[in-house]
């Protein structure tokens, strides 16, 4: 009796060869061609704003007045010493912080109420956020003369005709506190910036969070305590950076209200007082160095939160 004899095995089917790698020049010729249109608009920001900071740069290292330009000369960082020692720059770098931190503190206050009531259904609601944006929505130097002469006048304003009505006087409100009236004007314009960021976080909460919550009896303070104000925190934080960068370079309320006076100077309005009124090329180029290296820090870490509310929200989706 003939024992079976082994069948060979089958052979393993084989993977088809892949495709060879394209060329290294193809591949470079294609990602040249997937770049190629944002070559102008690249050429068109280096030279907006990179080649006038460069050349600011360069006026920085040179006592430069304009009413003497045949004594130009390189003097290194000596400008840079001056912006940090000089007296009126020093008042008025505390008074770009003042400005600043009240500024962003009570807007981000104010735009987290508004946002809280506009994240309620209501009748009209649609109407009522048109209405909370439009201040944003303005020219800042219009949005300063509607304070300075319809609302600050102390013949025709609106504070002091209402005032007068209830027999309460007539205050000369920018004399009298021409900080608060700067801020005041400050914060009516970017209340509605930061209520724009933070209902855009109050509607990107879980819903089913919120009802499980309420559901265990959390009641509206709880909610808002142990829920939204964690969830906010990342918003918050993106509404100070961003604010701050936007309110330390701002100039067109402070010379439109006070005209830099009676305190009211911050950095930009006293570059502008060096480099228009004093002539000081140098040193007024170098407060603007300044002023721009201290923006880079800020908006780096707004970067960051940027990047980190991004990735939050592909991991949730």
């Amino acid at each position: 009796m003939s024992t079976p004899t082994a069948l060979p095995p089958a052979r393993a089917r084989s993977a088809p060869p892949a495709a060879p790698p394209p060329p290294r020049r193809g591949r470079g010729a294609r990602a040249w061609a997937t770049r190629a249109p944002l070559l102008p608009a690249l050429v068109f920001l280096i030279a907006v704003t990179q080649l006038p900071f460069v050349a600011t740069l360069v006026i920085s290292l040179y006592d430069w007045n304009s009413l003497y330009p045949d004594e130009r000369r390189f003097t290194g960082l000596d400008n840079f010493r001056e912006v940090l020692t000089d007296e009126s720059l020093r008042e008025s770098v505390v008074t770009t912080a003042v400005l600043t931190a009240s500024v962003v503190l009570a807007s981000l206050v104010l735009g987290l109420l508004l946002a809280l009531l506009l994240d309620r259904r209501f009748r009209g609601r649609g109407v009522v956020r048109t209405m909370l944006i439009a201040p944003f929505l303005l020219v800042p130097v219009a949005a300063a003369l509607l304070w300075k002469h319809a609302l600050f006048n102390p013949e025709y304003g609106l504070f002091n005709g209402v005032l007068n009505w209830l027999g309460l006087g007539q205050p000369d409100w920018i004399s009298e506190m021409p900080l608060i009236a700067v801020e005041a004007a400050l914060v009516w314009q970017w209340t509605p910036f930061m209520m724009l960021i933070l209902l855009a976080g109050l509607q990107s909460r879980s819903p089913e969070q919120i009802e499980a919550a309420r559901i265990d009896g959390a009641n509206a303070w709880q909610i808002f305590r142990y829920l939204t104000l964690p969830h906010l925190r990342r918003y918050l934080e993106l509404g100070v950076l961003l604010g701050s960068i936007y309110i330390v370079q701002n100039f067109d309320a402070v010379f439109t209200i006070t005209s830099g006076g009676l305190g009211t100077a911050n950095l930009p309005y006293t570059i502008y007082q060096t480099f228009y009124q004093a002539h000081e090329y140098g040193v007024a180029s170098a407060a603007g160095v300044v002023v721009v290296i201290g923006s880079i820090v800020i908006a780096t870490f707004a970067l960051r939160v940027v990047s980190s509310l991004f990735r939050e929200e592909v991991g949730r989706a």
